[in-house]
């Protein structure tokens, strides 16, 4: 790889160098009902490793288009050289994507490459709070689901992704904020809370997702509360390059306990 991204864009925002070189962290989302990893996100990293943040202050709003496309386009690569059979979740960035059409051009070239299937792509949206136009990701959302990829809400619940957004959007998933998450096994609010947003999403048919889980205790009383697909790191942190060891023995055992009856 050279030190600098490459990405065959399809436009004059996307074509041409980034001035500065990343690489990909792979995070697992797990299954405990199934004791399986189900999608692994995709996380962007320094070249030597270094925090998604060292990457991100480079990012000036003129690269922003740039940046968008050679993330999806070093995920979708890397993952595959990786041999990843799950799906995949890629972050992207609402103001990033001005023309849903013409901005995944990219993305349908690089999966065609290496024999990527489009279907176990997930978009995941993040930075809501820097969406100036609702109704323009109500449309990106739109235009993936036609052409057959999934799409995620992140950081539901704190934030600016809120309870509003539902009004308007309409994802796939929904990735609960840590800030919920945290605590829940021993915080009678916040089981309530997340109750209450699983009834929520059962009712609208969306896959609910709790990030940031950080303890067994909090891992069983997801799963006991029926919210068994979870993501942080009690289960796996992020690997630079590289894809979690099996998680299915450790997630069947969390599975059996939390199906046994509480004394």
């Amino acid at each position: 790889m050279s030190s600098c991204a490459r990405v065959a864009g399809h436009c004059g925002r996307c074509e041409g160098e980034l001035p500065f070189d990343f690489t990909m962290a792979f995070q697992p989302i797990v299954d405990v009902d199934a004791a399986r990893i189900i999608t692994y996100e995709a996380l962007v990293r320094g070249p030597g490793g270094e925090s998604a943040w060292s990457v991100l202050a480079q990012v000036t709003d003129d690269l922003l288009y740039r940046f968008d496309q050679a993330c999806r386009v070093r995920a979708i690569e890397m993952a595959s050289a990786l041999g990843m059979r799950e799906n995949l979740s890629i972050n992207f960035l609402p103001n990033a994507v001005y023309e849903p059409e013409a901005c995944i051009q990219a993305t349908l070239d690089v999966s065609a490459r290496v024999g990527w299937p489009t279907e176990r792509i997930v978009f995941e949206i993040t930075e809501t709070e820097r969406v100036r136009d609702r109704q323009h990701l109500r449309s990106i959302i739109e235009a993936y689901r036609a052409m057959g990829f999934a799409t995620a809400l992140d950081d539901f619940g704190n934030g600016y992704a809120n309870l509003d957004l539902l009004t308007d959007l309409t994802p796939d998933r929904l990735k609960v904020d840590r800030e919920l998450i945290m605590g829940c096994d021993g915080d009678r609010r916040r089981q309530v809370l997340l109750q209450a947003v699983k009834r929520l999403a059962d009712e609208l048919d969306i896959l609910l997702i709790a990030e940031g889980v950080e303890t067994r205790e909090e891992a069983l009383w997801l799963a006991r509360a029926g919210i068994t697909r979870q993501q942080g790191y009690f289960h796996a942190r992020p690997a630079v390059a590289a894809l979690a060891e099996d998680l299915g023995p450790a997630l069947a055992a969390l599975r059996d306990e939390s199906r046994r009856p509480r004394a």
